[in-house]
């Protein structure tokens, strides 16, 4: 499957779980134990509701497509239309950036059991070894460079009343992208909000139509030294501070949260998603992985499986899809906000 020089042979393969109903439980347990320690992705497909005795098998595999027939609510499956083509739609997706979406399938195993701080380090360390990939290169140079201009005035604006904090993402001209500078703005009022026990509540919101469309592309591949990015994003990562003060924590989302502003809202302890939303992470098609907290955040609201098929299939999630699978908390009918401007 890996070649001696790092090239990538098929980085997927396929179980059909229905060939698995009347097998020994020795058997399923040995292959689930294969499964768990192997590298490849692998994808189940279920036409019929799989019976208990497989349970090891789903935990074991990187996700399972279902067919709707299949009615489950378990977070291990994916309900898709055909599990066949969408199984080759996500080989074909996979097959594309296979070096990410190989160190996406095994960060994923990882970071679920770890703590916050631990499962972001090993995600900032597979978000900088891919930085510093051919994958990420070819994304950059198909992209090509593209300089934002420079702006003035802040970029997250702070306000308290009695008890409550609310902090507003200002950046609409851009839909919110997470910039360098957004990024210390939002540390340092988070940071403000930890320190002061004074402050009950924390609300999170973004100005204008969409909530934040994730990280500022006019800055991916500019820094020089990756060591120092690893750990200035571990260290200065707002959504750490929002993971610590949690239960303190309501986000509000509307319009669209992509990529890092869906990783950073799902560390809250309350999310609040417009009913005309959609949740999105892209990242395994720019060659990278989710480097705002995604691989810890997402999982523990939807569980590994369905991160895997949101990071991988680069899916939009609508809001009623979200509010199932309990990524979001609740959907507020009157927050189609047209434009937020004040927090």
């Amino acid at each position: 499957m890996l070649r001696s020089d790092g090239r990538v042979g098929n980085p997927v393969r396929c179980l059909v779980l229905d060939d698995w109903h009347d097998v020994a439980a020795s058997r399923v347990e040995a292959e689930a134990a294969r499964l768990a320690d192997s590298l490849p992705l692998t994808f189940g497909i279920a036409s019929r509701q799989p019976p208990d005795r497989l349970r090891p098998l789903l935990e074991a595999l990187t996700l399972t497509l279902a067919a709707p027939q299949v009615g489950a609510e378990a977070r291990e499956l994916v309900t898709v239309h055909d599990p066949l083509v969408a199984f080759d739609e996500l080989a074909r997706l996979v097959g594309r950036h296979p070096r990410a979406s190989l160190a996406l399938g095994q960060l994923l195993r990882q970071t679920p059991r770890l703590g916050t701080l631990q499962g972001l380090a090993a995600e900032a360390a597979a978000y900088s070894m891919l930085l510093g990939g051919t994958e990420f290169a070819s994304w950059l140079a198909d992209r090509g460079t593209h300089g934002a201009a420079p702006e003035e005035g802040p970029l997250v604006r702070v306000r308290r009343e009695d008890d409550r904090l609310s902090v507003l993402l200002d950046r609409p001209h851009r839909r919110n992208a997470f910039s360098f500078r957004m990024r210390e703005e939002l540390f340092e009022a988070l940071e403000l909000a930890l320190l002061d026990g004074t402050v009950d509540r924390v609300e999170l919101a973004g100005a204008g139509p969409v909530f934040s469309s994730g990280g500022d592309l006019s800055e991916f591949g500019t820094a020089t030294d990756l060591v120092a990015a690893c750990l200035v994003r571990l260290d200065r990562a707002p959504w750490r501070l929002i993971d610590r003060m949690r239960d303190r924590v309501t986000v509000r989302v509307q319009g669209a949260a992509v990529g890092a502003g869906l990783e950073m809202a799902a560390f809250a302890g309350r999310l609040v998603s417009s009913p005309g939303a959609f949740f999105q992470l892209p990242e395994v098609a720019m060659g990278l992985v989710p480097g705002a907290g995604g691989t810890v955040s997402v999982p523990r609201r939807i569980g590994r499986w369905r991160a895997a098929w949101m990071m991988l299939s680069g899916t939009r999630l609508d809001a009623t899809t979200a509010l199932r699978w309990r990524l979001i908390d609740e959907l507020d009918e009157t927050d189609e906000t047209d434009d937020r401007r004040e927090p």
